[in-house]
């Protein structure tokens, strides 16, 4: 059973209260609450056998050395990898995101050969493309949108071609909500150029559907440990094998060197390669017991309470009027976030009255200044949603944004 009043219990900061108030986060997509169950794994860590891993001979940094190596084999299982070495960990999907750009692309991509990516992309998937090909003079290509936010895909014969080199592509949209059908896109570029590598943005995905690399067919796929109720400081890049093993370092020293001489190093192999330096050690055992968790409450079921909530958030704001609601209508089709202007009233005047009522939602343009461009708005509110929200806190937030309105408008 999916019971969120437990699972309210797990997170001490839900309980907190601020001027008397009870704490209503609606922030999710931006960062997840922690249980007491990841906190105290990270805690332990620095506790029990807090030292370096790796090379030390004393049983505390082989004990800390063989628990870092089991969350690698923990996440590598949660995301459908038969193969642990082709997790590596990152500080976070940003980082992730800048090592694929990095070291794939400058040893990769070449000038006149071209990348796409998505107008509804984060600037994490954006950027790091635009200073490759800036570097390498290769074009950036961008998938549009259409209707309610679904990417243009009667387009994308236009855009992949025998020159495209990867495609950078989010699961789902941190602003609208679009799950996109990424099985399928990724089939239909393959089968216009099967050379082209997938870049896969799981950030918003990950912690809330199932996702099975095997079965998706993209040759990388980033996310971050902070939105999937571990801490901050660590995420991964999932690549496959070959990938990764053709690619050069993206930082060095540390582990990820084999052999030094005065004349040339040798390297270790993946996934050690790309992990320069002393890992975020407790933040990987963290993030192996958020795995843990999701795991225990079931995927299916972290998703199915994902639906009923956005389904009724869906409902109680669309009766508030003036408001205008961003992305699919159907709860099915998105993740759990909800993206919403409200008629003369500012994102940031509005996210400040709801603070009054300790109700935390997030205002401005998301880290998509391209996306809000092509909606033809400077910013939105976003309220989202996970495991331990309730239809009580959806109704908090529609009778917040009413009180707004009577404070900030005035009628004819």
């Amino acid at each position: 059973m999916f019971d969120v009043q437990k699972i309210r219990q797990d997170f001490p900061i839900i309980n907190k209260k601020i001027n008397g108030k009870p704490l209503v986060y609606l922030d999710s997509t931006a960062s997840s609450l922690k249980p007491h169950q990841v906190i105290s794994a990270e805690n332990k860590y620095y506790e029990d056998y807090g030292v370096n891993i790796f090379r030390g001979v004393y049983s505390l940094s082989e004990t800390a050395t063989e628990k870092y190596e089991e969350a690698r084999k923990i996440v590598a299982g949660f995301i459908g990898s038969s193969d642990e070495r082709e997790v590596v960990f990152t500080r976070n999907a940003t980082e992730a995101v800048n090592l694929a750009a990095s070291s794939w692309g400058r040893s990769s991509l070449n000038q006149g050969e071209n990348l796409v990516s998505t107008v509804m992309e984060h600037h994490a998937n954006i950027v790091p493309w635009q200073e490759i090909c800036r570097e390498k003079k290769a074009e950036l290509r961008f998938i549009d949108i259409v209707n309610l936010g679904q990417l243009d895909l009667d387009n994308l014969a236009q855009l992949i071609d025998q020159k495209t080199r990867l495609v950078a592509l989010t699961y789902v949209s941190n602003v609208l909500g679009t799950i996109n059908p990424v099985k399928n896109i990724i089939n239909n570029i393959k089968s216009i150029n099967s050379r082209t590598l997938i870049l896969l943005d799981a950030a918003q995905a990950v912690p809330h559907l199932k996702v099975n690399v095997a079965d998706l067919g993209a040759d990388f796929i980033v996310f971050s440990g902070h939105k999937m109720l571990a801490p901050t400081g660590i995420g991964v890049l999932w690549g496959k094998y070959d990938v990764l093993q053709n690619m050069p370092p993206y930082q060095t020293g540390g582990e990820m060197i084999r052999e030094v001489y005065l004349d040339h190093t040798i390297y270790n192999e993946i996934p050690y390669k790309f992990e320069a330096g002393t890992p975020n050690i407790a933040g990987t055992l963290g993030l192996a017991e958020a795995v843990r968790y999701l795991t225990g409450l079931g995927m299916n079921n972290v998703r199915n309470h994902e639906i009923e909530i956005v389904d009724y958030a869906l409902n109680q704001l669309g009766k508030i009027k003036e408001i205008t609601i961003y992305g699919p209508i159907k709860a099915r089709d998105r993740g759990g976030v909800i993206a919403f202007n409200v008629k003369g009233i500012h994102p940031h005047d509005l996210a400040q009255i709801l603070d009054t009522d300790n109700i935390c939602i997030r205002s401005g343009h998301h880290c998509a200044m391209p996306l809000h461009q092509r909606l033809n708005i400077p910013a939105s509110c976003r309220a989202s949603f996970y495991i331990y929200n309730t239809r009580d806190e959806v109704d908090k937030l529609a009778e917040g944004i009413q009180k707004a309105q009577k404070i900030l408008t005035t009628k004819d």
